[in-house]
């Protein structure tokens, strides 16, 4: 359908190198330029004296979307990459309260958690189930791939959603069936990690908590940059290219039609059509003379909050941590309150944990930890200099861990890296040092969320957590199909390939 056709992918993050495996297997020509020195963008990876991280997701739900994207190079996801479930999936502390919370996909252990806290809230684990269960078959699996082009798209899913009162905000709906705060958190909060207040996300993102339950909660043996691995090897196999240490600056077009981008060293690609798979608030920098037409829009895409990311290597175990840990403050709301919607520092602390060696002991030497802590802040909009705050919140959030269970944390550490709102806005290029792209809010959803396809300018489409369907690696993974599917209707008549590949001069990195 699409041989000889060009295609060249900006960026090579999950939404990226999943759009690249597609359209070779549609027969296109596939370039992908990576601005970074390694590919993956958020989902990299850090070495480091025999320690691992993974630096953005570390878990795996919807492990079929991953299958999908392997099937599609005809290759089979068993072949490339192992996975296990995490029974629990992780364990939830409150600081001052004696009780944790213990979330996984054994239901039976599941209610026995919820009876720690409210049996009547126990009791209602199967209405949860099953509600959740509907807003994730009728709406997720429905709307999730689709474009939402066209507003009467997103009409026609409206009747659908609201009988579900899938529209109303989360942390509502989820107080339709637990009362108990701790068990109203446990089940609650899975939207703050893309991006989402959940006092302002629909309650369709109840589906996040549904899926970890019905699907369980996965990991992958060298951690999820195992799966950028075999996505980049699969990609090369395919015949497809990735250029790393290739920062585009320009998009160009001619006659209302993306022809190619400009690179920072002034290589001009070629292409029959462009794909962005970079944070979508760029988009206008990167066309500086085709400013994008939204006339729907009442106010700019509002950005998520940004992370204080902490990657520590220790010479000792602290077995107080599971292979995922959330430790939570004692002002909840407060907290999510300062760095989503008033965008300050917080006064407060909740924070993820991430331990692999847990489960994969060769991620740390032996005896010691690979740790990763993402502490939720604001982002770059509350004017806040993070050279400044960076080393004052470090110091915080570790006291305040060594307190909580994790005594001799600061003493133990070997290995240090840190990333801040100026890592996301420097290196992954996102203006407001945003770490999730933008706020999966109900006025940001469908219709009104970034278009797969640019509204201004043919041949130029949209990939990951900034378009439709949203953040997380299962979003990503379907902007992937929902472009495909756009691209496929696009091309569909003859059409003959003006793209003659890189001109000037090529430097490869």
């Amino acid at each position: 359908m699409a041989q000889g056709r060009r295609a060249i992918i900006v960026g090579s993050g999950f939404g990226g190198l999943s759009t690249a495996i597609r359209l070779l297997s549609d027969g296109w020509q596939v370039t992908i330029l990576e601005a970074r020195g390694e590919v993956g963008g958020r989902a990299s990876r850090i070495r480091e004296g025999g320690y691992t991280f993974d630096t953005g997701p570390s878990l795996i739900t919807m492990p079929w979307l991953f299958e999908e994207v392997f099937a599609a190079a005809g290759e089979k996801m068993a072949d490339h990459v192992t996975l296990r479930q995490l029974q629990p999936g992780y364990r939830i502390f409150w600081t001052g309260e004696d009780r944790h919370f213990d979330f996984g996909s054994d239901q039976a252990a599941l209610r026995a958690e919820m009876e720690k806290f409210s049996p009547e809230d126990a009791a209602q684990l199967e209405n949860f189930l099953r509600a959740s269960g509907d807003i994730h078959r009728k709406g997720i699996l429905v709307s999730g791939r689709q474009n939402f082009l066209k507003l009467a798209d997103f009409i026609k899913l409206l009747p659908t959603m609201a009988k579900l009162d899938a529209i109303r905000f989360l942390e509502g709906w989820v107080g339709k069936f637990f009362k108990e705060p701790h068990v109203q958190q446990a089940f609650g909060f899975h939207s703050l990690f893309i991006g989402g207040d959940p006092s302002r996300v629909p309650a369709i993102y109840s589906a996040l908590a549904y899926l970890q339950i019905a699907d369980g909660i996965w990991y992958t043996e060298g951690g999820v940059y195992s799966v950028i691995e075999a996505f980049a090897k699969i990609i090369k196999k395919g015949g497809g290219s990735i250029l790393i240490n290739s920062k585009v600056d320009q998009i160009i077009h001619r006659n209302g039609r993306a022809t190619g981008v400009r690179t920072a060293d002034g290589t001009v690609h070629d292409a029959d059509l462009v794909i962005y798979n970079g944070d979508v608030t760029a988009r206008d920098a990167l066309l500086p003379d085709l400013p994008d037409v939204f006339p729907w829009r009442l106010r700019p895409l509002r950005t998520t909050m940004s992370a204080h990311m902490m990657y520590l290597g220790t010479n000792r175990k602290f077995e107080k941590l599971l292979h995922h840990t959330l430790v939570v403050g004692d002002d909840y709301h407060g907290f999510i309150k300062d760095v989503t919607r008033d965008r300050r520092i917080p006064r407060s602390n909740a924070v993820y944990i991430h331990a692999p060696s847990r489960t994969e002991p060769s991620m740390a030497p032996e005896g010691g930890d690979s740790i990763a802590i993402l502490l939720p802040v604001p982002n770059l909009r509350s004017g806040d200099d993070w050279r400044e705050a960076e080393p004052r919140m470090r110091d915080r959030t570790l006291a305040w861990l060594e307190d909580w269970g994790l005594p001799g944390l600061r003493e133990s550490i070997v290995v240090e890296r840190s990333w801040t709102p100026l890592t996301f806005r420097d290196e992954f290029l996102a203006p407001d040092g945003n770490a999730f792209a933008v706020e999966p809010s109900l006025q940001q959803s469908a219709y009104f969320r970034h278009p797969n396809r640019d509204r201004a300018l043919a041949g130029l489409y949209y990939v990951g957590g900034g378009t439709h369907p949203g953040a997380g690696m299962p979003g990503a993974l379907l902007t992937s199909q929902v472009t495909q599917d756009l691209i496929r209707e696009d091309f569909r008549a003859p059409y003959t390939s003006r793209a003659t590949g890189p001109t000037g001069n090529l430097v490869q990195p």
